[in-house]
């Protein structure tokens, strides 16, 4: 019966988004910042306790096709467009950003520095286990697993399996072998 009402708030979001695709549903949000900057593709899936925060009108969130949210997903994307592609799946407790707190002045508080934004992009297909953190400059490849926990920053190839707090490959897919493979934690085969 949940989903019936999720289903009724998509058909009324779809009027506030900048797109919200059919069938997608969505939870009762938390938190949704400039809606029209936030494009949902369809048969997108979000359960419950959503925060989308769109900082900047040159900014926007783009979650594409057939993704699947667990609960209390945070998002934060400010001056670039936020990227996450079709066919993600995301656990529940993830946060994702473009954008970070300057700290270089000693002398003016962190939150009056300017933010620092870079790139983020969430690939195809990719899997983000629960309580994961995506940092601002983040690029994930095609079918990449993040890990439970795992706080991730940096580019990391298709195929590849990143855990842990700074996140690290642990093991990718060889194209050569066709199978999954430990490597070093710059992502080469061991």
């Amino acid at each position: 019966m949940k989903k019936f009402f999720w289903v009724i708030r998509g058909l009324v979001y779809k009027f506030y988004f900048g797109s919200f695709g059919f069938p997608s549903y969505i939870g009762k949000p938390l938190i949704i910042k400039k809606s029209r900057k936030i494009f949902i593709g369809k048969r997108v899936r979000i359960y419950p306790g959503v925060r989308l925060e769109v900082v900047s009108n040159n900014s926007a969130i783009v979650i594409r096709d057939n993704v699947s949210i667990g609960n209390n997903l945070h998002v934060v994307s400010n001056d670039d467009k936020l990227v996450i592609n079709k066919d993600v799946t995301i656990s529940a407790n993830v946060f994702i950003t473009n954008t970070e707190h300057n700290y270089q002045d000693i002398s003016v508080h962190i939150m009056e520095q300017k933010l620092i934004n870079k790139k983020t992009v969430i690939g195809e297909n990719c899997f983000i286990g629960y309580g994961a953190v995506i940092q601002a400059g983040t690029i994930l490849g095609k079918q990449c697993i993040v890990g439970a926990n795992s706080v991730v920053r940096g580019d990391f190839p298709s195929y590849s399996v990143i855990v842990g707090a700074p996140a690290r490959i642990v093991k990718r897919f060889n194209v050569e072998t066709k199978k999954w493979q430990k490597t070093n934690s710059d992502g080469s085969f061991i």
